[in-house]
């Protein structure tokens, strides 16, 4: 491939990653505005930087800081009409129109504002004055048009309905109406205390998310993520289905450093796809494999998007407890698809890469072995305890380091310093740019938080929904009591249906905004669900958050699944439900969890038996489940194996140690019936 080929077809990949990801939609701007637009987000990557080292300033003052900066550059980066048009009439500057530089200018000024008269807030909350009231209510404007402009519509869409709830509380139905509140106590709660903008959310990005994205970007830069997809390649590529399994891997491993779907579905797929559909498998399932595998970043350690930092903050508990606890998840989630990819394989007769295709790993290691360095950097420091951001400023150092080794020995001292410098440069402003849209999503989240709080919208959900799943599991039981032994209680069943509900609500919220937004608002509104059905903490966030991810590869909005089909020239709706199957591991991942804790290793009562028995009757479960989707085991099954197998699924990852003998019992039968007709197929031969 030519210099000319590579670059073109990167260009065709970014702006494929543009029409599925809404946040990476940058408009085409006149120099200088591009030029201040650089430079602004250069010295907030330095500022980050700075402080990630050095200290962090008053908290609302850190989190103003960078909400302002970031909502003036979304108005000048993101344009006010899709695809980028602009209107031709009206007033220009700098080739963009005079409203968006009076949108910029607003957001920075509200959001400044509060920093600004901190020493005075003690004496203003419950009592604005008509300024506090404007600037809140210019903040208010222009946040809810950035999350427009960088994002879309649906999540403005559910903040206006939770400031309508707030505001229309005495006219709302049965148990929904509260006593409502006047636009000066809306505004003083989510503008002028923390618990709306300036709350929790937006200090996670602003303290830990913006840091974690600087260190991928630069990781990305010094070549890690093209060092993990060799590796990939030369460990799984010689088996059945060799590309796929590359594809899984790959993911599991760029996840590590990438908390973008989309980005990870581009960046991956673009060699794992033709390869996959060179060998035999169809276009959708190429497709499918990759989007299915690259949502799995997202609940990878130790990046995890920002949902890591943000259960930090929520559940008050250190980073390192999370990462061990997401651990035995992620690898169910890419053991699910490796196996449904390895048995389609096998039901295919695809073969694995020649060895001549094949990259040599420790030729890879003895090359490229330093780019692994800042990775190793930040594992030792999360994992040792030291702050998060204190880890990810000595990873950034590390990646800085590494990229001047490799400059200068590329291009010698002088050749080399100017690369150097123009690549940082480069980076950090890539990094601060990945984050304007996040840093507008997490501060407009903060209103609907500021409404749940404000109204206690978040615990009437919970008394409706845990009745109704009362209600269904004591009809279901009654129904059940043909059985001669007792299979699911009550409470099990309740448990169950209140899980199956929360499901469907985090599925439907991610079709339409970011993991890390939905992750936010089913925390406030679902987890009080679920803690009225005695769920621990650590496992109910850990629950809304993988079903959230889950929306990535689940039609009609499978964004990852869409733009792997681009790559590979597929039906993006066949791509969108083939991932979705795919990933039916990571639909049956956080039931297990919630009946089994142990499957997170840090929970209360922890036990290695508990935790052996869950991970087995996991893994079996998974097995059973990825055959009855694949219609192969040790070779095709009869039609009442396909039916069997996923029951024997469902009763293998149920708490009940009768449930899950019975569910092993009847995968067993299948595997020995299928061993049987093996041999005597291959005794007939």
């Amino acid at each position: 491939m030519s210099h000319e080929q590579r670059q073109m077809t990167e260009a065709e990949l970014r702006a494929l990653e543009e029409d599925f990801d809404p946040e990476a939609r940058f408009r085409t701007v006149l120099r200088p505005v591009a030029i201040l637009s650089g430079v602004i987000l250069f010295f907030l990557s330095i500022y980050h930087f700075y402080t990630a080292g050095f200290g962090i300033p008053r908290a609302t003052t850190h989190r103003g800081l960078h909400m302002g900066v970031s909502l003036f550059v979304i108005f000048l980066s993101f344009s006010a009409f899709a695809g980028g048009r602009e209107k031709t009439t009206g007033f220009v500057l700098f080739g963009l129109p005079v409203l968006d530089w009076f949108f910029a200018i607003g957001a920075a000024v509200s959001a400044f504002y509060v920093p600004w008269i901190y020493d005075q807030l003690a004496f203003r909350i419950g009592n604005p004055l008509p300024l506090d009231l404007i600037m809140g209510t210019v903040l208010l404007v222009t946040l809810l048009e950035a999350v427009r402009r960088s994002m879309g519509w649906p999540l403005p869409l559910i903040a206006l309905l939770f400031i309508g709830y707030a505001y229309f509380g005495q006219s709302m139905p049965g148990i929904f109406v509260h006593p409502g509140a006047d636009w000066s106590g809306i505004v003083n709660h989510l503008y002028l205390s923390s618990q709306g903008i300036y709350g929790t959310a937006l200090g996670v990005i602003a303290t830990y998310v913006f840091h974690f994205v600087l260190f991928g970007v630069m990781a990305q830069r010094i070549g890690l993520g093209q060092l993990f997809i060799d590796l990939a390649t030369a460990l799984t590529g010689r088996f059945s289905g060799g590309p796929a399994k590359v594809s899984v891997v790959s993911s599991a491993l760029l996840g590590s450093i990438s908390g973008s779907s989309i980005a990870n579905t581009v960046t991956t797929g673009a060699l794992t796809i033709p390869a996959m559909i060179k060998i035999g498998f169809k276009r959708h399932f190429a497709a499918a494999v990759e989007a299915a595998s690259s949502t799995g970043g997202q609940i990878t350690p130790p990046v995890m998007g920002a949902v890591a930092f943000l259960m930090v903050e929520y559940l008050g508990i250190p980073l390192r407890t999370i990462l061990i606890a997401a651990i035995v998840p992620a690898f169910m989630h890419f053991f699910g698809v490796l196996v449904q990819v390895h048995l389609e394989a096998k039901r295919l007769g695809i073969r694995g890469l020649r060895k001549e295709e094949l990259p040599n790993a420790v030729k890879v290691i003895r090359e490229r072995w330093l780019a692994m360095m800042p990775l190793i950097l930040l594992v030792w420091l999360l994992m040792s305890g030291r702050t998060p951001f204190l880890a990810a400023f000595w990873a950034i150092t590390a990646c800085i380091v590494v990229y001047a080794i490799q400059r200068i020995m590329a291009s010698g001292v002088s050749g080399g310093a100017k690369e150097f410098a123009a690549g940082i440069y480069e980076g950090f402003v890539a990094g601060a740019k990945s984050s304007l849209a996040v840093t507008a999503a997490a501060a407009l989240v903060g209103v609907v938080i500021g409404v749940v709080t404000l109204t206690g919208i978040g615990f009437k959900i919970a008394f409706m929904v845990t009745s109704v799943a009362q209600q269904w599991a004591a009809s279901t039981h009654g129904f059940l009591t043909f059985l001669p032994f007792e299979v699911f209680t009550v409470q099990t069943l309740a448990l169950l249906f209140t899980l199956l509900m929360t499901a469907v609500v985090c599925i439907l919220m991610g079709c339409g905004i970011p993991t890390t937004a939905n992750y936010i608002i089913m925390v406030a509104v679902a987890a009080p669900v679920l803690g009225m059905m005695n769920v621990e903490p650590i496992v109910a966030h850990f629950f809304v958050f993988y079903y959230g991810v889950l929306a990535d590869v689940t039609p009609p909005v499978a964004l990852a699944a869409y733009a792997a089909s681009g790559i590979a020239g597929a039906n993006a709706f066949k791509a969108g439900n083939t991932a979705f199957r795919l990933s039916m591991g990571k639909a049956l991942v956080p039931f297990m969890f919630v009946f089994s804790p142990s499957l997170l290793l840090v929970t209360q009562g922890f036990t290695w038996g508990a935790f052996v028995l869950a991970f087995s009757g996991a893994v079996l479960g998974i097995v059973a489940l990825s055959a009855a989707i694949t219609n192969w085991l040790i070779g095709p099954l009869l039609k009442i194996e396909r039916v069997l197998l996923p029951i024997a699924a469902l009763l293998m990852i149920a708490p009940e140690l009768v449930s899950t003998l019975l569910g092993a019992a009847i995968l067993g039968l299948v595997v020995l019936r299928q061993t049987l007709a093996m041999r005597n197929q291959t005794a007939t031969e």
